[in-house]
């Protein structure tokens, strides 16, 4: 390698590390970081410690949805972003109701595990609709929206794979719970789900990370769009100067 060369490749890793810190924060924002799966693991966790002491599910569900909703406080109270805190609230209420009206702790859980299943089905046909679901919902976080469908085939391929990723990940979870729905006790089914909460969660958004850092950079459309809209403005400016110029000229002539 020579000295010459030394400065490309450089530049060429300063970035890729450039791509990879962005793709890091684009998941992080997206998907809630450490703080938002926290929020998601307390309340089942609350609620299948407190089953598993007393059997007591009306004492379980309302704690449950009370951490719930301090955590929105929370949010709320720190000025931060409270969409993660809400869904786990409307998580855990559709959880809570759900339990209450069947009398079975079991049904606090079957909402989430039926979203769980919905989700992994959703960015299965999605895409194989050629609309894979984890570029609809990352799009807007990298200011591509869907450029990437048409204008980024290499980019559009990644998101593919991550959405196969996310899909078979969510179904081989839901593989698990669902026999124990069926077939276990409540704070077997609890304690199990509560441990599958992160970890597939973690390697699926890993996999995300590797496919898109290796992916093609992002298309910033807003950035194309303000400036279209600065040269339109340059274009019209330079119009009306040329126009001020011409009546000029002919004003002097008539002089």
């Amino acid at each position: 390698m020579t000295s010459l060369d030394k400065p490309t490749e450089e530049a060429g890793q300063a970035q890729t590390d450039d791509a990879r810190a962005v793709t890091e924060a684009a998941l992080f924002e997206a998907f809630g970081g450490v703080r938002g799966m926290v929020e998601t693991v307390v309340p089942g966790l609350l609620f299948v410690a407190i089953f598993t002491v007393n059997k007591n599910l009306h004492v379980a569900a309302i704690a449950a949805l009370v951490v719930s909703l301090v955590l929105v406080v929370v949010r709320l109270a720190m000025k931060d972003t409270v969409k993660h805190a809400f869904s786990g609230v409307f998580g855990v209420a559709f959880g809570v109701v759900f339990a209450m009206f069947t009398g079975n702790a079991k049904d606090f859980y079957l909402p989430g595990m039926l979203y769980t299943l919905g989700l992994a089905l959703a960015y299965i046909v999605t895409t194989l609709a050629g609309v894979p679901l984890i570029g609809l919902i990352l799009g807007p976080v990298f200011k591509e929206n869907l450029s990437w469908r048409t204008r980024n085939p290499g980019r559009k391929k990644a998101y593919a794979k991550a959405s196969w990723a996310w899909g078979l990940i969510l179904l081989a979870k839901c593989a698990v719970l669902f026999p124990l729905y069926w077939w276990s006790d409540t704070a077997r089914l609890g304690w199990v789900l509560v441990a599958l909460k992160i970890p597939p969660f973690l390697l699926a958004v890993w996999l995300t990370w590797v496919f898109l850092a290796k992916a093609p950079a992002p298309i910033d459309v807003f950035a194309e769009m303000e400036a279209e809209e600065k040269a339109a403005e340059e274009r019209k400016a330079a119009l009306a100067a040329e126009g001020g110029d011409a009546s000029g000229g002919r004003h002097r002539r008539d002089v």
